[in-house]
């Protein structure tokens, strides 16, 4: 396949996911509640190790080990930072009497910019080369699932159908495949090679400041055990990864 074709094919599969949501109209809540926090252990590990085992080496290898490919790194981290910051700004000082639904509003917005930039990222890797693509696709994909459904679970929480819920959220999934789109657009002009450590950058935010700490609140020994082995398996998974490159 040519790269746009991988690109086209990963944004439509990545906003497929979006509809894992649906998953939630037959199994019981209690077996949700049960394998979403190995789900977010398993998502956690596999972003750090997407960004220390594949992007940034793939980044040093593209641009060279030069002080750019880590400033660039940085940007992903605060771009993501600044983005939550401003969110959560805007709910504490818009919100109104009934903040439900405005809420799922900003959990549309909010996941609309995220696959907006993680569309850029991904498609960027897919330019650089076809095998860092497929693991930065991947990765992005383990952390999507256990989103998607918290997302989910937060807009039917907020007053929506679950039919809606499940076409918003797949609607602003879409902007996944916008965003390789755009960075396919501009390849020829820019070098999207920066968008690897930028993506790098992205993941090691998301798994340090939100995955990481829904983990760190667990009491149970059995369950800091689960999610302990979990987060090891997702970093082992794409360790074992660089192999195949």
């Amino acid at each position: 396949m040519s790269t746009l074709a991988w690109i086209v094919v990963s944004g439509l599969a990545m906003s497929a996911l979006a509809l894992v949501g649906a998953v939630t109209l037959v199994l019981p809540v209690a077996t949700l509640e049960r394998i979403l926090l190995p789900l977010v252990g398993l998502a956690a590990g596999s972003l750090l190790g997407g960004a220390f085992f594949h992007l940034l080496p793939g980044a040093v290898s593209a641009l060279g080990n030069e002080l750019s490919v880590y400033l660039w790194l940085v940007v992903g981290f605060l771009v993501f930072f600044v983005l939550e910051q401003f969110l959560h700004w805007h709910h504490c000082h818009k919100a109104t009497h009934d903040h439900r639904r405005p809420l799922g509003y900003l959990i549309l917005l909010a996941d609309g910019l995220h696959n907006f930039i993680g569309g850029l990222a991904v498609a960027g890797a897919f330019v650089v080369d076809i095998r860092v693509g497929v693991v930065t696709w991947l990765v992005a994909a383990a952390h999507e699932v256990p989103q998607e459904l918290g997302d989910f679970g937060v807009l039917v929480h907020s007053g929506w159908r679950r039919r809606s819920a499940l076409a918003w959220n797949f609607g602003s999934a879409l902007t996944f495949l916008a965003g390789g789109l755009v960075a396919y657009g501009v390849s020829d002009s820019l070098n999207v090679a920066y968008l690897l450590p930028f993506a790098a950058g992205n993941f090691i935010y998301i798994a340090s400041a939100d995955l990481l700490p829904e983990l760190a609140r667990q009491e149970r020994a059995r369950d800091k055990l689960e999610t302990t082995a979990t987060f090891a398996m997702g970093l082992g998974v794409l360790l074992a990864a660089t192999r195949l490159g």
